[in-house]
């Protein structure tokens, strides 16, 4: 399709603003600290929209459309049980909560400081392998996305040469995205990727309800009931032939949730950015709401998509998806673009120019942070870890850009030439088992457990990374195997648990000092907690409300706790109506009606709120990073080989 004179304006304008966010960062990145953790400034609500944008992203958005195609409303039942253990691990802090306190500006430091300096270096380079190949996918189908979207031919004459279009684009989305990390390292993918998120969430519900009142419940109910016996699309209590977006796959993906929180390092800048522990936990407990926006887009557009392309009443519209669908010779590719086409043939204009904005907006957020990430890994995790002495700042400074660049060149020549044969998500589970497989028992073992061993740690590792590695392989070689990505992800998990349990528990290693590396007791730093209450109440406690939380912090907890417990009462009545006898279609369809007008009208005030909390933190974070000091030797690099905090 050729975009309107109004859609372009709205990308120019989207980007415009970008821009000036970037250019407002560089003057306030002044060390190594703020290029790569903000100077720890950043507040809760600019966390939970900043990390939010950069962890769904364009690849994320298509592979959401692309699951919710093929599992329909279902999978989003399921989802309301998952609803309640992420807010109870956000709301306990688990993992945050004591890295965060550890001060470490990377996951592989802690490791150097909890285990070994050896162990850095090979969880740093597993971890920078691992996130490079997962990454490497990502411009290549945000690139097949603007081409097909916007319309754009193959090729293009160019100096009297056949230029593919394809390269190119990917050229210039990595570009733009290469200059927002360089603005101002992580201030600038913070205060971009906020913009960035406020807008994406507007967009989203206000497409939302126009796809919903334009196609109507009734005719999203006819069209889903055609699809096969036992794999529904509107009962999730008959789902049995699903393929890979079923049951399964949820109960492993809350079991990676669980165990791989904070292991997987695409976005490592996150988990040290906040201004306190107790900030990154309230930012994690935002983040319920934030997502709510997120949700109901990617739930609502698949389905529509559906009923467009198998309803009657939207006969021409189908003819025209599939037209564009047959230029594509690959299913896998052909299942990546099939919803975002139904898109480009039922958008009017201004809203397509939105959209378009939206997926520039998550593409370029999603790669600022991870090249972010990753460059920061190597200089910090594989290279720093062999020099006897720290880098000059600018020395520093340099190589993280360096690396920045050289992880860019290679996604590019990554995603030229690689050849994907299963599903986005199914990709993502099994190459980032490669890392957070072994990682996360390494994690949760160093934070919470004194007997955890290095000996384990490494054990733990090579067992986790050894049986996603061989997931990847086979999948290359039998892309039909029967046991597919996320079920590789769970056996690699189970492993490496076993492992690093069983070998701390025979290992004669002495019980490590984890205050001294949390910073509690006597080893506590000033101006890291704020006590307002020293003594909550036993019920405050148990539901992670601790010292620090002030009245405004306990109100958001309860209503937090009330709106997801008010859904899994909605489950579990649900389940026992369905488990004492067959409830209809319909019945089903006018659940998911009042679900989803539900869902938009909390979402519309949820955006408001995080919108105003996120301007005041922003203007916060900048007022810290003008008036602070800077301390040029915390820049990660541990001087007592010991693995203490010096």
């Amino acid at each position: 399709m050729n975009l309107a004179p109004v859609d372009w304006a709205i990308i120019l304008v989207v980007m415009g603003v970008l821009v000036a966010g970037a250019l407002i960062s560089r003057i306030h990145m002044r060390s190594v600290a703020d290029f790569l953790a903000a100077g720890r400034s950043a507040g809760r609500y600019l966390l939970a929209v900043s990390q939010g944008i950069a962890m769904l992203g364009a690849i994320s958005i298509i592979a959401y459309l692309e699951q919710n195609y093929v599992a329909g409303f279902p999978l989003t039942w399921w989802g309301l049980t998952m609803a309640l253990v992420v807010l109870t691990v956000t709301a306990s802090g688990w993992i945050i909560y004591r890295f965060r306190q550890t001060r470490c500006l990377t996951l592989a430091e802690f490791f150097e400081r909890r285990y070994s300096r050896r162990f850095r270096m090979f969880a740093g380079t597993v971890a920078f392998a691992a996130g490079i190949v997962n990454f490497g996918i990502f411009p290549a189908v945000g690139a097949r996305f603007f081409i097909n979207f916007i319309g754009l031919p193959a090729s293009t004459s160019w100096l009297g040469l056949r230029v593919s279009t394809f390269p190119v684009v990917m050229l210039v989305l990595l570009s733009l995205a290469l200059f927002f990390v360089f603005s101002g390292g992580q201030i600038a993918v913070l205060i971009t990727d906020f913009i960035q998120g406020i807008f994406v969430n507007v967009v989203f519900i206000v497409i939302a309800v126009f796809l919903v009142v334009m196609v109507r419940f009734d005719r999203i109910g006819q069209a889903l009931a055609t699809a096969p016996a036992n794999a529904s699309l509107i009962n999730p209590f008959q789902t049995g032939e699903v393929q890979h977006f079923n049951l399964w796959f949820f109960l492993i993906g809350v079991l990676i949730y669980v165990y791989g929180a904070m292991s997987w390092q695409g976005t490592q800048a996150y988990n040290t950015s906040a201004t306190s522990a107790h900030e990154a936990k309230m930012g994690l407990v935002l983040s319920n709401w934030r997502i709510m926006p997120q949700a109901i887009f990617l739930l609502v557009v698949p389905v529509v998509a559906y009923t467009v392309l198998h309803h009657a009443a939207f006969a021409d519209q189908a003819l025209r998806v599939q037209g564009l669908l047959d230029q594509e010779p690959s299913a896998v590719i052909q299942n990546q673009l099939r919803v975002p086409a139904v898109l480009v043939a039922v958008l009017p204009t201004g809203l397509t120019g939105a959209f378009a904005a939206v997926m520039l907006a998550a593409f370029i957020s999603t790669h600022d942070t991870y090249l972010h990430s990753w460059g920061s890994i190597l200089v910090q995790d594989v290279i720093m870890p062999f020099r006897a002495t720290p880098f000059s700042p600018a020395q520093h400074l340099r190589a993280l850009r360096w690396a920045i660049v050289g992880v860019a060149a290679f996604i590019f020549v990554f995603s030229l030439l690689f050849q994907q044969s299963q599903y986005i998500f199914l990709f993502f589970a099994i190459t980032g088992a490669v890392f957070f497989g072994g990682a996360g028992a390494v994690l949760i073992g160093g934070l919470y457990w004194r007997r955890g061993t290095t000996a384990a740690a490494w054990s733990a590792m090579v067992t986790g990374s050894g049986i996603a590695l061989g997931g990847i392989i086979v999948h290359q070689l039998e892309p039909g195997f029967f046991i597919d990505g996320q079920m590789f992800s769970g056996i690699a998990i189970a492993g490496a648990v076993l492992v690093y349990v069983i070998v701390s528990l025979l290992g004669r290693e002495p019980p490590f000092e984890l205050d001294r590396l949390l910073h509690r007791g006597a080893f506590a730093l000033p101006d890291e907690t704020h006590v307002v209450d020293p003594a909550p109440p036993r019920f405050m406690q148990a539901v992670g409300m601790g010292r620090e939380f002030t009245r405004g912090d306990r109100v958001i907890y309860v209503v937090s706790f009330a709106w997801i417990g008010a859904w899994v009462l909605v489950f579990l009545l649900g389940t026992i109506i369905n488990l004492r006898g067959d409830v209809s279609d319909g019945a089903w369809m006018a659940f998911w009606r009042v679900y989803v007008y539900i869902q938009l009208a909390v979402s519309a005030g949820v955006v408001l709120w995080l919108a105003a909390g996120g301007i005041v933190d922003v203007r916060s974070m900048l007022r810290r990073l003008r008036e602070g000091r800077r301390d040029h030797t915390d820049d990660g690099f541990v001087a007592d080989r010991s693995g203490n905090v010096p």
